[in-house]
């Protein structure tokens, strides 16, 4: 048994079709097929269960999914202690999409500033998504928001932010010297779809001051968010980190007045894999990087 042919079957199994999989690996389908099968052969009964436009797990293919990660994991902490140096190796790290545009880029660029033999690979992702990731050694970090449902991942709290109202232009609100949530507890909101955490952490903070928001509008990008509130669409919260870089006078962001919501950003990782130096450097640079953004409070 290779160790490729466990890689390929991983991939497999994680993406259900034998045509993504292949793509996803950079070889053709009949050298997966052809992988695959000499895997069933020498295990003695098909771990694939194939259809005819995806496949499914049999049971001995789900022995063997458990099994092969653990394998794979253990081969890659081996290797990564043994050319463990703390200034050469790869981190993986992963972000969500409300965060990843804002916080990465300045992080990363600090980061191969300090160690610049390091190879650095982002994935943008779901909170689900990026610990499930992290569970399964994927990806060696992840930047997320609470709350966060996990076990057996290490969650260190970085910093606190501010969620802003955004208001086209010509919104009466805009005038106000101070907006209270009772100003807005008629008015359409524009949030993201429901697989981002923003918008339960928005939904979440209305309801503790019950307040229910009515939401006309669901998008899956920030920037969509934004651009529909300056088209007169609805209102809604962004976070500090997208607000410093947004530089359009179509949009007017105010503080609440009274309670504010806020999210709180959080690093996650695997304490059960290898952590070598070079990781050990990256999440005192994530912890470094964290304490310089400045964090306003008053009314931007």
């Amino acid at each position: 048994m290779e160790l490729d042919q466990l890689r390929y079957f991983l991939q497999v199994a994680a993406d259900g079709n034998f045509t993504r999989a292949a793509e996803h690996l950079g070889i053709s389908q009949p050298a997966l097929s052809r992988s695959i099968g000499r895997l069933e052969e020498e295990i003695g009964q098909p771990v694939l269960q194939r259809q005819s436009k995806c496949v499914s797990l049999t049971d001995a293919g789900k022995l063997l999914q458990g099994r092969a990660k653990e394998v794979l994991s253990i081969l890659e902490d081996t290797l990564a202690e043994i050319v463990d140096d703390g200034q050469v190796g790869r981190i993986r790290v992963g972000a969500i999409p409300t965060i990843a545009p804002f916080f990465l880029p300045g992080l990363l660029r600090r980061f191969a500033e300090d160690y610049p033999q390091a190879t650095l690979v982002v994935q943008e992702a779901t909170t689900d998504e990026l610990l499930k990731a992290c569970a399964d050694g994927v990806i060696d970090v992840a930047i997320l928001a609470l709350p966060i449902q996990a076990k057996y991942l290490e969650i260190e709290e970085l910093f606190e932010e501010e969620l802003l109202l955004v208001l086209p232009p010509n919104h009466p609100l805009v005038s106000k010297q101070s907006i209270e949530l009772s100003d807005i507890d008629q008015i359409p909101f524009v949030l993201l779809g429901e697989a981002h955490c923003l918008s339960d952490n928005i939904v979440s903070f209305c309801r503790k001051q019950s307040f229910h928001p009515v939401s006309v509008e669901r998008t899956s990008q920030m920037a969509t968010v934004q651009e529909l509130v300056s088209l007169d669409h609805g209102i809604s919260m962004i976070p500090m980190m997208a607000r410093r870089l947004d530089q359009s006078e179509r949009r007017v962001y105010r503080s609440l007045n009274g309670a504010r919501p806020t999210r709180t950003i959080v690093a996650v990782w695997n304490p059960y894999r290898f952590q070598s130096r070079l990781m050990e450097a990256f999440r005192n640079t994530v912890r470094a990087y964290a304490g310089t953004i400045e964090q306003v409070t008053g009314t931007p």
